[in-house]
C-alpha cells in the first residue's frame, strides 16, 4: 500500500493525491497539520517537505513525482 503523508494547503500533495487517485492506485493518506505525530519520525527519515510518498517496496520520496508515481499506474 502506497502511503502519502501531505499537510493542507501544499499544493504538490494535491497534484500527488489525484494522480493516485486518478490512475486508480491506493493510497493511505496521514495529513501532518491533523496527525503531527508524524513529523518527528519524517524529519528522522531526512524528509523536510511534503508530500512524503513510501512505496510498498520501502522506497520514499518527496515532492510530486510523476516519473516516480507512474511506476506505480
Amino acid at each position: 500500500m502506497v502511503t502519502v503523508f501531505s499537510k493542507n494547503n501544499c499544493i504538490q500533495c494535491k497534484m500527488t493525491k489525484k494522480f493516485l487517485e486518478q490512475h486508480k492506485i491506493n493510497f493511505v493518506e496521514h495529513n501532518i497539520d491533523e496527525q503531527p505525530e508524524f513529523i518527528q519520525r519524517l524529519k528522522a527519515e531526512g524528509f523536510m517537505a511534503t508530500p512524503v510518498v513510501k512505496l510498498p517496496n520501502g522506497d520514499a520520496f518527496s515532492g510530486f513525482r510523476p516519473d516516480q508515481l507512474s511506476k506505480l499506474a
